[in-house]
This record gives structure tokens, C-alpha cells and sequence, in this order.
């Protein structure tokens, strides 16, 4: 369960030039705000193209969010300042986008405690997130006397199904960053506002981008030693799942030596194309992260046939079979199969 300690909004308006900076938190009281902020945070939490980074060592931020965890500072003015400073940023971007940002403490009593170091943490994983959320134009009617009308606000937020572009997203526990971010042409250089500017931190690789590298790499590496790349992609995936059930994370060479324990000729190989992509040597995914991703595999033959399949399949012969003939044609025997339905 995701628990919202404190929430506040900050309203930008680009337009006029002015700020609507909020004097106290949202009321969560209010079923319509708490639902729409949890169902905002659940989704940035669960994101599997968020890129993930580690304070610097002189980040100005991480020392006063440092001290706002601990207790020594108060929310509302601690969000007050990083709306200010977003304020003063964002307004100096050639293509200015009206948002408001949300600022939010939140606990997930679903995910485990991390191990406490620098920063504290509660029961559960404390997070502290901060979410610039896009204004959109829409069109409402009007209820005037005998004649209705139609007119057009740009006060519309995005509904909580709705992906937002940047968001920063810290493990109070670890201190461990998630972040998304798009370029911004500032002062005519183009950057990346939150991790370079505000949050001063390192910018790894996402989940979602290490995990299709991966499968990649096996795929290729797999074609170049004769092996089936479909089986050996689909034994990768279910591999990412175990770790990631157990560690909430996974290495990508630990896959490849897993994946090719019978043929170290194969690993090896593995192992030196990870070491080209330059990929982390541990890269952080949820589970549900894992499991979305790596859940099953789809391959399409030069015939147009389509088979989507669990990943875990890969592993269990008797279930998906692949031969391949004198000629190089192969034939895929699905077995131990009860029932099959129309979809």
C-alpha cells in the first residue's frame, strides 16, 4: 500500500509571470486529492524508464533533503524553495510548458526496508518525490441564462494514467535516485534540468533500457554460436524475474553466465559485449518492474505466425521445442498443452 504523508501543489504560470506558491499541504482527507496523488506517485514509482543516479558528493539538494528527513526542516517551506527554484530555472527555458509541481512524502508499505545509512527510513520504503506536472488546454461548457457556451482553460492536470516527462523520485533509506527528465534548451545550451542542475547526480542506464541491452546481446550472441535465440532470450527474461524477486535488482553478466552455465565459450563472449554496452554492474528493478517486462516473450516467423509465450517456458523442454532441419528450416512443437482457446 502506498501511504501519502504530506503532499503539496505549487501552481507555475508562465504566461504572466507569476507563482501560486501553496501556504499549506493538500488535504488527503479528500478522497478525489488523495486518490489522484497516489495513483501520481504510484506511477512514477513503478516506471521502468526511469534512469537511476546517485547524489555527488557537493549536491546542495541532497544536503537539505538530508536535513528535512532527519526533521530539521519543515515541509511546506522546503517545498516552497524547491518550487522557487524550479520557478527561476524553468522560466529561462526557450519553450516554455505550463506545469505545476507536486511535492510529495510518501511511504510503500509493499516494498522492504532498505538498509539505513545516510538517509532514514520508516516501516516500509519512505520516498520523497517531486513531479513537474504538465497543464493541458481543455474545453468546458458554459451554463449562461437561456444560452450555453463553450470555452477553453489551460488549468486542466494530467489524469493519474497519464506518463509525465520529469519527476524525481529519492529512497530516503539509501538515498538511491529514479528520475525522468527531457531536454531543455536553457540560455541556448541544451540539458537536462534535474539531474545536471538541480539534483547534482549521476545518471545511469534505466530498467527498461539494461533489460532490452541484454536481450540483445544474448539474441546476437546466441545466433553467432549456433544456439536458438528465442529460447536463450526467453531464458534471459526469466532470469531478470528470479533476481529481481529476491534482490529487487539484477547483474547483467550474473544473466549471461546463468543463461550459458553449459557453454562458458558462450558466456565469455556474453560477458565481453556487456562489457562493451558499458552496462552497470547491478542495475535496480521492482518487481512488478521485472515481472511486466520479462513476464513473456513474443517472436514472429518469416511466415507471419505469431507466439507469445511465458519466459519461464524457455526453461521447461516438453513445452516449447525448437529443431532445426538439414536445410536450416525450423519447427517449433508446443507440448504438455490441456486446452486451447480462441483470443
Amino acid at each position: 500500500m502506498l501511504n501519502v504523508d504530506r503532499a503539496i501543489l505549487h501552481v507555475f504560470d508562465f504566461d504572466s509571470g507569476s507563482t501560486y506558491f501553496s501556504e499549506r499541504p493538500l488535504d488527503l482527507d479528500v478522497r478525489s486529492t488523495k486518490s489522484f496523488v497516489q495513483r501520481h506517485l504510484r506511477k512514477i514509482s513503478s516506471n521502468a524508464e526511469s534512469r537511476h543516479g546517485e547524489f555527488a558528493p557537493d549536491s546542495g539538494f541532497a544536503v537539505e533533503l538530508q536535513h528535512y528527513l532527519a526533521g530539521e526542516r519543515e515541509f511546506v517551506e522546503f517545498s516552497v524553495e524547491i518550487a522557487q527554484w524550479f520557478w527561476e530555472e524553468l522560466r529561462r527555458a526557450e519553450d516554455l510548458e505550463q506545469c505545476d509541481l507536486l511535492v510529495a512524502d510518501f511511504t510503500d508499505t509493499d516494498a522492504a526496508s532498505g538498509e539505513d545509512v545516510e538517509f532514514e527510513g520508516d516501516a516500509g520504503k519512505r520516498y520523497f518525490a517531486i513531479e513537474l506536472l504538465p497543464r493541458r488546454q481543455a474545453f468546458v461548457h458554459e451554463v449562461e441564462g437561456d444560452a450555453n457556451g463553450i470555452s477553453r482553460v489551460d488549468a486542466t492536470l494530467p489524469n493519474p494514467s497519464q506518463k509525465v516527462a520529469s519527476y524525481v523520485l529519492v529512497d530516503a533509506a539509501t538515498g538511491a535516485i529514479d528520475f525522468h527528465d527531457k531536454e531543455r534548451s536553457v540560455g541556448g545550451t541544451a540539458t537536462m534540468v534535474i539531474p545536471e542542475r538541480f539534483l547534482q547526480c549521476t545518471s545511469e542506464a534505466s530498467s527498461h533500457e539494461v533489460i532490452d541491452e541484454v536481450s540483445v546481446i544474448v539474441r546476437d550472441v546466441a545466433e553467432e554460436f549456433g544456439l536458438e535465440p528465442a529460447v536463450e532470450v526467453g531464458r534471459a527474461k526469466a532470469c531478470v524475474a528470479r533476481a529481481a524477486d529476491v534482490e529487487e535488482s539484477f547483474s547483467p553478466a550474473e544473466v549471461g553466465r546463468t543463461v550459458f552455465a553449459e557453454r562458458p565459450d558462450v558466456a565469455e563472449r556474453f560477458e565481453a559485449r556487456v562489457a562493451e554496452a558499458r552496462l552497470p554492474e547491478e542495475t535496480p528493478v521492482r518487481r512488478g518492474v521485472a515481472n511486466r517486462l520479462t513476464k513473456s516473450h513474443k517472436i514472429r516467423t518469416d511466415t507471419g505466425v505469431e507466439i507469445t509465450f511465458p519466459s519461464e517456458l524457455a526453461e521447461r523442454p516438453g513445452y516449447l521445442d525448437f529443431s532445426t532441419d538439414a536445410e536450416g528450416r525450423i519447427t517449433i512443437t508446443v507440448g504438455n498443452v490441456a486446452r486451447i482457446e480462441n483470443r
